[in-house]
């Protein structure tokens, strides 16, 4: 990937490796827009495109770039990410939402965390596509803390958040989610931590 031209990073995660935060890390130092789901499913209620396809945004608000920057900004300001996947997703908003993620990475680099980024940008020229993993152990420590709950819960969540990441893959992409033929850079972070992780890709990107 070069970090000099218009880049896309995407960042699949198993449930509790602290993808999220490695993503966002990730856009923080290399000055660019962080790309969730939450903030995707905002722009899809903002500018209603499960009704209308979102090439079609442009020809109703050519200031849609405009108002998508403002909203962006005082949205992560205001941000408080949880890690759960709690949303049901249907094929129109995936759909929608994918046509979100290319127009926006059509005009400015970007980093985007879960949505299926790495099957989006499959054959993007200058893409890196990044599956962040950890053994169970790690994992169960890590949300134990995070949400101050037994790590038998923590499993427990790990299982179902694990699970609806598998199957959302599946159901919108046809692919399997831990295949790492899906992606450039596999990263186990039991022995990086966050920042530790975000430094290691950076220093693979250059």
């Amino acid at each position: 990937m070069n970090r000099h031209e218009r880049f896309v990073i995407t960042i699949s995660r198993q449930f509790g490796t602290g993808g999220h935060e490695i993503g966002a890390e990730l856009a923080r130092r290399l000055g660019v827009k962080l790309l969730d789901k939450q903030i995707l499913n905002e722009v899809a209620r903002r500018f209603c495109v499960v009704e209308e396809a979102m090439e079609k945004i442009e020809s109703r608000n050519p200031l849609w770039r405009d108002d998508f920057t403002q909203f962006y900004r005082s949205y992560m300001a205001g941000m408080e990410y949880d890690g759960q996947e709690q949303d049901q997703t249907s094929h129109k908003l995936f759909d929608a939402q994918a046509d979100a993620i290319r127009q926006i990475a059509q005009e400015e680099s970007c980093v985007i965390v879960g949505r299926c980024g790495f099957h989006i940008f499959s054959n993007h020229p200058n893409a890196l596509k990044i599956f962040v993993h950890a053994d169970d152990a790690c994992r169960k420590r890590r949300i134990a803390e995070k949400f101050d709950i037994s790590e038998q819960d923590a499993a427990a969540m790990i299982v179902d958040n694990d699970y609806s990441r598998e199957l959302y893959t599946k159901t919108y992409t046809g692919t399997d989610w831990t295949d790492a033929r899906n992606y450039d850079l596999c990263i186990n972070v039991r022995n990086f931590g966050v920042n530790g992780a975000v430094d290691f890709i950076l220093k693979s990107i250059e």
